[in-house]
């Protein structure tokens, strides 16, 4: 089963971070590519701005944020199927931006991921 990791891109990459993973639509401001050593970009997979929005990290709509950004991973089959499989058998870390380590989409991703790989996936 796969080891998936969070990290902020902020934080320095590490060599037992694996393939990572940028889970955001938007390149993280004041970050270069460089600093960031992403191994992939994958912005699809973040949610819509409408749903980002909306959620403005708000602690109090963190569960029904889950449940909306769980639908939209639903209905991207395309770019679900590509992290599955770069996830399946390997360490990769989701690196993304936001400050609140506790309630942001990479972490919503995470646990999503994790649920659906133990289960067997597709």
């Amino acid at each position: 089963m796969a080891t998936i990791r969070l990290k902020r891109v902020y934080e320095e990459p590490a060599t037992d971070d694996g393939l990572r993973i940028l889970v955001e639509r938007l390149w993280p401001r004041g970050v270069s590519k460089e600093r960031a050593a992403v191994d992939l970009w994958l912005k699809e997979v973040a949610p819509t701005a409408e749903l980002r929005k909306w959620f403005n990290h708000d602690p109090a709509r963190w569960t029904e944020f889950k449940k909306r950004y769980e639908s939209e991973l639903a209905h991207n089959q395309t770019v679900v199927d590509e992290l599955r499989d770069k996830c399946r058998d390997a360490t990769v870390t989701f690196v993304y931006a936001a400050h609140d380590e506790r309630h942001n989409a990479a972490l919503a991703l995470k646990n999503w991921l994790e649920r659906d790989l133990g289960s067997g996936g597709r």
